[in-house]
């Protein structure tokens, strides 16, 4: 593997541009798996556990509470968890190995972690972001940045229920909000297109406008879920453009394209050792 790393530490050295790809694996390197439980996020929602029998942080979410006031009490402490937890090593080494070089990240994860460490105008939050509500028609197309909601109903949840008078309405139908998450409401208005044109323009610059520049495609700790918004897309782009190389780094075995060979790097272990390895590989680079 070190030799794996090695490579790839000279794919960024040599790569004009670098696009990451971010998925949940790359928070759960950092402790805050959202498929699993973990110490970091059982200690805020340890109550609803037990309450419910939770598998999952995620299955918390995702659950069919009784009431509003329920599903409300959850998704505060849930979103609360976000805001307070340390942001994750992982994170930060990434910070470094891309540090000098053109970027842009594009991400499934709604945890906001990599707010935490990469400027606003350099991420595609494809699936959402906790930070924002929404209207869960929705009605018009609005986000609401809320954390000082988050804040105020968080000191009022009584064991698993938060009072009825703090869930968030709608400013204009007064309809009960929702995270913005992707699910059969998400809103994908202007927030969300302009995201998704700066991803699609970044591309463009190098891979059209600038078609002889070396353009590293790195995805970090994304599952086959959802395969079209970064698997597939990496792999249809690296075969199209003899520039492109492609790098996926996984705890888990990932599919690996034999027409990509050549091309591209799989590096399969612990997602934290091998950024951390990679930065020192890298050096501690600052812009």
């Amino acid at each position: 593997m070190r030799q794996d790393i090695e490579q790839l530490a000279e794919q960024i050295r040599l790569a004009d541009a670098i696009v990451i790809g971010a998925g949940s694996g790359l928070s759960s390197a950092a402790g805050y798996n959202h498929y699993h439980w973990t110490p970091a996020m059982e200690e805020y929602l340890r109550d609803f556990k037990a309450c419910y029998g939770f598998a999952s942080p995620f299955a918390g979410f995702y659950y069919c509470y009784s009431s509003p006031d329920q599903q409300w009490a959850y998704y505060t402490r849930y979103i609360y968890s976000m805001y307070h937890l340390p942001t994750g090593q992982p994170y930060l080494d990434l910070k470094e190995i891309v540090a000098g070089k053109d970027f842009f990240v594009l991400t499934t994860n709604v945890d906001a972690q990599c707010e935490r460490v990469f400027p606003k105008d350099l991420i595609c939050d494809f699936l959402g972001n906790m930070e924002y509500f929404q209207c869960s028609q929705p009605c018009h197309d609005q986000l609401y940045k809320n954390r000082e909601m988050i804040e105020q109903m968080n000191r009022a949840v009584r064991g698993v229920i938060l009072p009825s008078e703090l869930i968030p309405r709608c400013p204009e139908c007064g309809r009960i909000m929702v995270p913005w998450v992707r699910d059969d409401t998400f809103l994908e208005g202007a927030f969300w297109k302009t995201g998704v044109t700066r991803y699609e323009d970044f591309l463009s610059s190098y891979l059209i406008r600038q078609p002889g520049k070396k353009v590293l495609l790195l995805e970090l700790g994304v599952g086959e879920m959802t395969p079209g918004v970064i698997k597939l897309p990496f792999w249809s782009m690296t075969e199209k453009n003899s520039q492109v190389f492609y790098a996926c780094l996984n705890q888990k075995h990932s599919s690996a394209p034999e027409h990509l060979k050549g091309r591209s790097l799989y590096i399969e272990g612990d997602l934290a050792e091998t950024l951390s390895e990679l930065r020192e590989r890298l050096g501690n680079r600052s812009k």
